[in-house]
């Protein structure tokens, strides 16, 4: 995250360059000071109020719009290795081979413009605002300017900048790759920096064994010590997904099979992530059917707008007490 800028003491208000409110211009000036805009105002009671609560509003769904939100949501929390080749709403700028997104990268840069040409884009960063649609878009951006072979920092973004809806093709397909460790961060790992190598060791240690299903939209198994998961991220509003998930659970419909059990659920960006817990020896091919199987149960019971029976309210109260938000 990109630090605090400190406030100054300049008689006259400095900007980074540009009309205030211009793409990319971030005043440099304290709150109690005059508006660059020349209202005679302090900043803070004219445009630094839009400013500031475009910084502090939490976006709620920042991916909404996007192909493969859920997968979005997916790998900015739960991933530990993936990639993504993004289209571009414009195309591929001169120059530029390639852009896709990685979970991480070395030293939690934002963003890598490689020797090549090519762009990866961070997901996983902390970001300066309430909208991590709109800060990623900004790294985009100054990552496709970039000079080839350096990584881009971390800036807060324009309050009236692009977001990634506004850069991405949203007639393009988003699909993910999920990898066992994070070789894809260089062409050629042997001849890394030490340093690049160093955060590279860190990273595949760190790396819980993760796979993505087949056969259903962004299912994500995984392997941890003592037992296997699987973390299902789901479009349907949560009470509607809540109220099927309780019905299939009280009807006992709301395993993936002998020994698995639905555990409950977790929020992340506006969506709901129902999590299974499954024995060590339940493999991802293991539970591609009964994933596929539990599909259709959830359809079924989405459809269904019946009242809650008892039976069917307590098990929603054990859901939701075991309901976590990520974000």
């Amino acid at each position: 995250m990109a630090k605090k800028r400190p406030q100054t003491k300049a008689k006259r208000p400095q900007t980074t360059g540009g009309a205030v409110g211009a793409e990319g211009d971030v005043p440099v000036v304290g709150a109690r000071e005059p508006c660059p805009c020349g209202s005679g105002r302090r900043y803070k009671a004219c445009h630094g109020r839009a400013a500031a609560h475009a910084v502090t509003e939490l976006v709620r769904r920042p991916f909404e719009g996007l192909p493969g939100e859920c997968d979005w949501v997916a790998l900015r929390e739960l991933v530990p290795a993936a990639t993504a080749a993004l289209p571009l709403k414009d195309g591929l700028p001169e120059g530029v081979p390639a852009v896709t997104l990685a979970t991480v990268l070395p030293m939690a840069w934002p963003a890598l413009r490689r020797d090549d040409g090519s762009v990866l884009l961070g997901l996983q960063n902390d970001t300066s605002s309430g909208d991590i649609s709109r800060d990623l878009a900004d790294t985009l951006l100054r990552a496709l300017e970039a000079e080839p072979g350096t990584p881009v920092q971390g800036r807060r973004a324009p309050a009236d900048g692009p977001r990634l809806q506004d850069l991405l093709d949203a007639e393009g397909a988003f699909e993910p790759e999920v990898h066992s460790g994070f070789e894809f961060w260089v062409p050629d790992p042997e001849n890394a920096t030490p340093e690049v190598a160093a955060s590279l060791e860190r990273a595949n240690a760190a790396a819980i064994p993760t796979v993505k299903l087949q056969g259903v939209d962004a299912a994500y198994w995984c392997e941890t010590p003592e037992k296997n998961h699987l973390r299902w991220v789901m479009p349907h509003p949560e009470e509607q997904l809540l109220d099927a998930l309780a019905r299939l659970h009280a009807a006992g419909r709301s395993s993936l099979g002998e020994g698995t059990r639905l555990v409950g659920s977790f929020r992340a960006h506006g969506l709901t992530v129902p999590v299974w817990d499954l024995p060590s020896g339940v493999s991802a091919e293991d539970v591609e059917k009964p994933a596929a199987e539990f599909a259709e149960r959830l359809t079924t019971a989405l459809a269904t707008d019946a009242p809650l029976t008892a039976d069917e309210r307590r098990a929603r109260g054990g859901l939701t007490n075991r309901q976590v938000t990520l974000s």
